[in-house]
C-alpha cells in the first residue's frame, strides 16, 4: 500500500464532513488538506484527525486548486463540492499534476427545441471531452464516484460480471424513509441533501439510454420532469416508495462499460417534495442566473438552499433509513429470467451515533474513501476520464464490508 498518497478535499460540508470521518479510521494515505471557501468549516472538519490540515480555497477558481495542489504535494484532488464548481475543479488538479475523484459529474444543458425529447450537453460531457488528455497524461478521473452515481455503477459491473447472462435495464432505484422534526416533534420540510443539487437533478430534463434495435434508434433520450412513475418496494423495513425519472449521472455512465439494452434512474422522492418543486419552478425559484433585489443581485437557487437547513446538522433531528441500489432485470447465468435488486441502506441513527454525520451524506461519503483506498493499493488503475464500471466491482465490495458497511442483494419475480 501507498503511503504517498496525499489527498485535497475541496468542499467541508456535509459530505466533506462525514468523508474525513471515515477516512480518519484508515491508514491508506499520508495526508488529508480539508479545504473550504468557509475556513472555519474546514478547520472543523481537520479537526478530526492529526493527519488532516486546513486550508483556504475558492473552488470557482481553477487557479485557486491548483495553486494549494501545488503548495501542499497534492497527488489526489477530492472533489465534494456542488457540481457547479466540476470543472475548475477538475481542471486544477489536471493542471496541477494530480489525479481526481468526485461524487457527481458536469453539468447538463437543456436541449435549446426539444428538451423533454433530446439531450443538449448531457452530464460529464465537459468532463468526457478531455478524456484523451489525461489518457495521454496517464492521469485517472474517477467520475461520478459517490453513492449515486458510484456504488450503484459498482453494482451494474458486479451484476454484469457474476450475476446475469444478458441485462434487459440497469434501473437505479433510490428511496428512503426519513423524517426530519422541530424542536416541537412536528415534522418539517429539510432536504437531507444540497437542495442545490437537488433541485438540479429533480428539475432538469430526466435522461434515459437505449440499446440501438430494429424499432429503437439508441443513444440517450430525455423525457418531461418526474414521468413514468412506479412504486417500488425497498428492503429493511423501508417499504413501497413512489419513483420517477430523474437526471443522473448513472444513465451517462454505465452504458460506456456495461452491455445491456436500457438504463434508467428513478429517485422516491415522494408527493410533497414533487409538488414543492413543482411550485419552485412555476415560480421561478430554481433559477441560476442572478436577479436585482433592493440593489443586490442574488440567484433565486441561491436563496431557496439559504433559507433551508443545512443537510450538515439535520442529522440530530432525523430519524428512518435510506436505501440506494441498483434493479437488474435479464436474464441469469443459469439461463433463466432473473430480477435482483443490489441495494445499499443506512440508518441515521446508526451513522449519527457510530460518525456523528447523518446517513444520506455518511452514505455518500464513504464510497470515494473505499475507492481512494484501492487506488492507494494499486488494485484499481488507470489512466483517463473513467467511471467506476470501468474497475472490478469485488474487491471493493468486500472493502465496503470491511468498512462496517455490508451491501444486500434482494431477488425479485422476473
Amino acid at each position: 500500500m501507498s503511503d504517498q498518497m496525499r489527498i485535497l478535499l475541496v468542499g467541508a460540508g456535509g459530505v466533506g464532513g462525514a468523508f474525513t470521518a471515515i477516512a480518519a479510521r484508515r491508514d491508506f494515505f499520508e495526508t488529508i488538506v480539508v479545504a473550504d471557501y468557509d475556513l472555519g468549516r474546514a478547520e472543523k472538519a481537520a479537526a478530526t484527525d492529526g493527519r488532516f490540515t486546513a486550508a483556504q480555497v475558492d473552488a470557482s477558481s481553477q487557479e485557486s486548486v491548483e495553486a494549494l495542489c501545488r503548495d501542499h504535494g497534492i497527488t489526489h484532488v477530492m472533489n465534494a463540492v456542488d457540481p457547479v464548481f466540476n470543472m475548475p475543479v477538475f481542471n486544477g488538479a489536471y493542471a496541477a499534476g494530480a489525479d481526481y475523484v468526485d461524487m457527481a459529474m458536469s453539468l447538463s444543458k437543456p436541449h435549446p427545441d426539444t428538451p423533454y425529447a433530446k439531450c443538449g450537453v448531457k452530464l460529464g460531457d465537459e468532463q468526457f471531452a478531455v478524456a484523451g488528455e489525461w489518457e495521454s497524461a496517464g492521469r485517472l478521473a474517477l467520475v461520478g464516484m459517490g453513492v449515486e452515481p458510484g456504488l450503484s455503477d459498482v453494482f451494474a459491473r458486479y451484476a454484469a460480471d457474476h450475476l446475469f447472462s444478458d441485462i434487459d435495464e440497469l434501473g437505479t432505484r433510490d428511496g428512503a424513509n426519513l423524517v426530519v422534526t422541530d424542536d416541537d416533534g412536528n415534522e418539517i420540510f429539510a432536504p437531507s441533501f444540497s437542495m442545490w443539487t437537488t433541485i438540479e437533478e429533480c428539475l432538469n430534463p430526466p435522461v434515459i439510454w437505449e440499446k440501438a434495435s430494429a424499432h429503437v434508434d439508441g443513444g440517450w433520450f430525455t423525457t418531461p420532469p418526474f414521468s413514468e412513475p412506479e412504486v417500488f418496494d425497498f428492503p429493511e423495513g423501508i417499504g413501497p416508495v413512489e419513483c420517477v425519472n430523474v437526471e443522473h449521472e448513472e444513465v451517462l455512465l454505465m452504458p460506456r462499460w456495461v452491455d445491456c439494452k436500457r438504463v434508467t434512474f428513478k429517485y422516491g422522492l415522494g408527493d410533497e417534495f414533487i409538488n414543492i418543486l413543482k411550485v419552485l419552478n412555476t415560480l421561478g425559484l430554481d433559477r441560476t442566473d442572478k436577479v436585482r433585489v433592493k440593489g443586490v443581485e442574488v440567484s433565486p437557487r441561491d436563496v431557496v438552499a439559504a433559507v433551508l437547513p443545512d443537510p450538515a446538522t439535520v442529522g440530530p433531528r432525523m430519524t428512518g433509513k435510506t436505501c440506494a441500489g441498483l434493479w437488474v432485470t435479464g436474464t441469469g447465468t443459469d439461463g433463466q429470467p432473473r430480477s435482483t435488486y443490489l441495494y445499499h441502506v443506512v440508518d441515521n441513527e446508526w451513522a449519527m451515533a457510530e460518525y456523528g454525520h447523518q446517513c444520506v451524506v455518511w452514505q455518500t461519503a464513504i464510497n470515494p474513501v473505499v475507492a481512494l483506498e484501492l487506488i492507494a493499493r494499486g488494485t484499481w488503475a488507470g489512466a483517463g476520464v473513467l467511471g467506476p464500471e470501468a474497475f472490478d466491482a469485488v474487491p471493493f465490495l468486500d472493502l465496503l464490508k470491511d468498512y462496517g458497511s455490508p451491501w444486500g442483494v434482494m431477488e425479485l419475480q422476473p
